[in-house]
């Protein structure tokens, strides 16, 4: 079969073969593509001479977690956690073998294949006139400054999480680069903004994009040229994944248009989006190398069709929005690191989704020297190379020393810059009146107005100020507010919601006992606690939840609580009497008034996780399980029992960063409403009394499925919390099949489908109208011709004297230059590169443009829905339009149905409204990997559900 023909990731038998004897013969060689049967052979268990890449324990982004048991202990007890780490290592190194011999035998979907060269960026006209300022700077750089441009300073060697150099004599400044996506990290006077799932949630298409835009105005007026969000990897294939909250969803529609829409609000600001982590970075469990003990990162292995269709798919959205830059992931895709991946990031991103911005790794995401640049990858971040903090970086002067020897041709390097100055110019960031070029104004180390410029370095600094205290909210706790309030999910009403605040009733009719209202509320989850900043980078559960740990946290300027918004709400007034218990253990034995007494009880529970290089009790980044929290279910259920002996009313709200299992309680007859406030920030009190008042008709609908068990998502939903190797190996055997698309497969009844959610009105769904406006044709029209030649340079390699230190230069320790101290050890020997690196790939027919070919963004076909609130009050309808592709007419299996357009408009009582909803070619299209392309069926007719959520879809048309 010709190559181009080939599935993904997976080459011949004979390709195979020789790829898996030569990387288990060539033990020195580490720049080339890398894939597991290079890590198994220097396993430090099995070879007398580790390899220079895990001769030391590298670190996560932040520092090493102490081992909790040898931490003051005598020294017989630490011989013995020893002995225990050394069996269980052994038994590991035995899973190692094991696992060598069956990935060497029948590996899962092969080796990652070669794609080779990188695609030069440029060729788009969109960024026509970008590339052409970026060739006239690039042209005039040294190579030192190239360099500069592409290699991150190190960790904490600047104000910013990365921070690159400058090229000084051309004028193109340091970058900042820092993380999102609920706002600015570390940064004072900057907004919480609520959560993606909560963004999700909403799915309002204008808040989506006003959530970048405010977020894009903070970080421009802190000094912030590059935000790093927003994430859509994890798509949230397993619902108990630590980081799934960063996400907008578990669909890769929804993902898509939501990253889509926050990208463009984010750069009509100017400031660069990063659209992260590509990709497959599923589970926090094994995700990065040493940081669960094992030399290597977990391997996702996944078929070409499932990489299109779920995993790559919203990246494309990302892409054809114009994003900047996109960052690689950590773990390896089909055994071949993501930063080293030249199918993912030369063939997928570039020559299929035609990206023109710049690849970054994440922190420490880089494995490789070479290689890394060979494969596509344009940034390192932070800096460092396979250890965090050490100065030692796998580009700086290695790079300089690769373009002077000849492995990394120049030809590459100035893609490499060209890419990021060009990104820099199409944001309008050379524009001295929005970006002073003076860096951030704030520090992401110390709290203190004054500090050291690097405090990652040993060497002596000159105190300078680095914290400036702008104030950059602005109004945005307004829009913070809107998005939490829409992101509220009502699951049940049996008439309790929505409340009032001067009740003379219960808002149901229930008439009032004698005297006041009696309301108690109960849960940690309504209250303080220790302060919403009390936990470094947000990671333990204590308190109200409005946001889940990690490098996506932020430092809340205040957190306005469940309980205060709710009580302030009925202050003054005699005819209510509110108690908070904001405890997950209140003293119902000892003093059973509490429930007795209650009329109304709103009861507080959650679930948390966060990124891996934390832990929260059981909770080591990914949830143990689906349920919630500290006790929460067993509270509710007290509470249920209990309030008004029984037959009190009960309003049960929900934080969390994904789906839990309600089976304990939901059915309780008096629980009468639940509603899921998933992560709503700093306004999450407000926003949540703003739905239960009334304020706002509840409007949010689930981003995933809640399921009745863990078990009904399907055994790919489970995150593999023990290796099954040396290199773990985790095989999306599911395919397509995830959240309700499994659940629809096999027929399995949910609690709450994805996109459900209740409101406080009605609203019917008539007269659905599908038009074609063009017809049915088996492949896309044939990839246009690139619409600009990329820059050209001289090829010729610079004088290696350019490369030295410049005389009487002042070294900071461990900051990473791109100078060298001798030229004398230069030799240009031949370079053993990857394998299929002189062989030049053919081009996709799904490229040709940003987003890829440009027939499949063009519209086929409309379908009109009219919808009427027939209900006695205004609010906000969800229409979602689901495909059903033709069905019985090949051997390829397809979902019953797919989300492929929703939108969010707001109807008076009584009011009509049509809605259109556009396919254009790709939502209609399923990756072909025979035609290794985007194919639509011509036979037979495709079928469009439209209703509320997944399973209430009342009209239908055809096409």
């Amino acid at each position: 079969m010709d190559s181009s023909k080939e599935e993904l990731l997976s080459p011949s038998p004979s390709y195979e073969h020789e790829r898996f004897r030569r990387s288990y013969d060539t033990r020195e060689s580490f720049d080339s593509d890398l894939d597991a049967t290079e890590f198994l052979q220097s396993d430090p268990l099995t070879s007398s001479k580790p390899s220079t890449a895990f001769s030391t324990q590298a670190r996560n982004r932040w520092p090493w977690r102490a081992c909790g048991c040898l931490a003051g202990r005598s020294t017989r007890f630490i011989i013995g956690c020893l002995a225990i780490f050394a069996l269980v290592w052994l038994a590991l190194g035995a899973g190692g073998f094991f696992a060598f011999r069956k990935y060497k035998q029948t590996p899962p979907d092969g080796l990652s294949p070669p794609w080779y060269p990188t695609p030069k960026g440029g060729t788009a006209k969109t960024w026509a006139d970008s590339y052409r300022k970026a060739s006239e700077m690039v042209a005039k750089m040294t190579l030192p400054e190239k360099v500069n441009v592409t290699t991150g300073t190190g960790w904490k060697m600047g104000p910013a999480v990365g921070n690159t150099g400058p090229a000084i004599h051309v004028g193109f400044p340091a970058l900042s680069l820092q993380d999102g996506p609920l706002g600015i990290r570390f940064a004072d006077n900057a907004t919480a903004f609520p959560a993606g799932v909560t963004v999700g949630a909403t799915w309002n298409k204008q808040l989506m994009y006003e959530w970048g835009n405010a977020h894009a105005v903070e970080a421009r007026k802190k000094g912030v040229n590059v935000i790093l969000g927003p994430c859509i990897g994890p798509l949230g294939r397993m619902p108990a994944g630590g980081r799934n909250w960063e996400g907008f969803g578990a669909d890769p529609y929804l993902q898509g248009i939501a990253a889509a829409e926050s990208i463009k609000g984010i750069q009509e600001e100017g400031v660069m989006a990063t659209i992260k982590h590509l990709v497959a970075n599923e589970q926090e469990h094994f995700r990065q190398a040493w940081e669960w003990g094992l030399p290597n990162a977990l391997s996702a292995n996944i078929d070409d069709r499932t990489m299109h269709e779920l995993y790559l798919w919203p990246f494309a959205d990302a892409v054809k929005a114009g994003v900047a830059s996109v960052m690689c992931s950590y773990n390896m895709i089909n055994n071949s690191y993501a930063c080293g991946n030249s199918k993912l990031l030369n063939g997928l991103l570039r020559d299929e989704m035609g990206f023109q911005g710049f690849v970054m790794s994440d922190w420490l995401a880089q494995r490789s020297g070479v290689a890394s640049a060979l494969a596509g990858l344009d940034m390192t971040m932070p800096g460092d190379g396979l250890l965090w903090q050490d100065g030692k970086s796998l580009w700086g002067p290695e790079l300089t020393r690769s373009i002077l020897n000849g492995s990394v041709p120049l030809d590459r390097l100035n893609d490499m810059v060209t890419r990021i100055v060009a990104a820099w110019y199409q944001l309008g960031q050379d524009d001295e009146t929005k970006f002073d070029r003076k860096g951030p104004n704030f520090s992401s180390w110390t709290d203190e107005p004054e500090g050291v410029f690097a405090p990652g370095s040993p060497t002596e600094q000159e105190t300078i100020p680095v914290n400036h205290y702008v104030n950059v909210m602005g109004d945005h706790a307004s829009t913070a507010r809107k998005i939490a309030a829409e992101g509220t999910v009502l699951l049940k009403n049996e008439g309790l919601l929505p409340l009032t605040r001067h009740p003379s009733a219960h808002s149901n009719g229930t008439t009032r006992r004698d005297g006041p209202l009696q309301i108690a509320i109960f849960g940690e989850d309504a209250g303080p606690g220790e302060g919403p900043n009390h936990c470094e980078d947000r990671g333990c559960n204590q308190g109200t939840l409005a946001s889940g740990w990690g490098s996506g946290s932020v430092e809340f300027p205040y957190l306005v609580t469940p309980a205060e918004a709710l009580t302030k709400s009925w202050e003054g007034n005699e005819d209510v009497k509110v108690s908070s218990y904001l405890t997950n253990s209140p003293p119902f034995a000892k003093q059973p008034e509490i429930l007795q007494d209650a009329q109304l009880c709103i009861v507080f529970a959650n679930a948390d996780s966060g990124e891996g290089y934390k832990a929260w009790e059981g909770v080591k980044g990914d949830r143990p399980d689906l349920f919630l929290q500290k006790g929460g279910d067993e509270l509710i259920v007290q509470v249920a029992q209990g309030c008004h002996g029984g037959d009190g009313e009960v309003l049960v709200v929900i934080h969390t960063v994904g789906p839990v299992v309600m089976e304990k309680w939901i059915d309780l007859p008096n629980v009468k409403a639940v509603l899921l406030a998933n992560l709503p920030g700093q306004e999450s009190g407000n926003a949540l009394a703003d739905v239960i008042f009334g304020d706002v008709s509840p409007s949010g609908k689930l981003p995933w499925t809640i399921g009745k068990t863990l078990d009904d998502y399907g055994e790919g939903a489970k995150i593999m919390y023990l290796p099954n190797g040396i290199v773990p190996q985790q095989d999306f055997k599911e395919g397509l099949f995830i959240d309700y698309r499994h659940f629809d497969k096999y027929n399995i009844e949910p609690r709450f489908e994805f996109g459900f959610g209740l409101s406080y009105t009605t609203f019917e769904f008539t007269d659905c109208v599908v038009k074609e406006l063009k017809g049915k044709s088996p492949l896309p029209a044939p990839r246009p011709k690139d619409f600009a030649v990329p820059p050209e340079y001289d090829a010729n390699i610079p004088d290696k004297e350019e490369a030295l230190f410049p005389k009487d230069f002042r070294k900071l320790q461990k900051y990473v230059y791109p100078y060298l101290d001798t030229i004398d050890d230069i030799v240009s020997d031949p370079y053993p590169y990857p394998d299929g690196y002189e062989i030049q790939q053919p081009l996709s027919g799904a490229g040709g443009d940003e987003g890829g070919n440009p027939d499949l963004w063009e519209v086929y076909v409309t379908v009109s829905v009219n919808i009427t609130n027939t209900g006695n009050r205004a609010g906000k309808v969800v229409p979602q339009l689901y495909l059903q592709y033709p069905q019985s007419v090949s051997t390829v299996e397809f979902p019953v149905k797919v989300l492929r357009g929703f939108d969010k408009l707001l109807l008076e009582k009584d009011e009509s409204k049509t809605i259109t909803f556009n396919l254009t070619r790709r939502d209609l299209s399923y990756w072909d990997i025979n035609a290794q392309n985007w194919a639509i069926i011509t036979e037979r007719e495709y079928k469009f559900l439209v209703g509320q959520s997944s399973r209430d879809l009342p009209v239908s048309g055809s096409w």
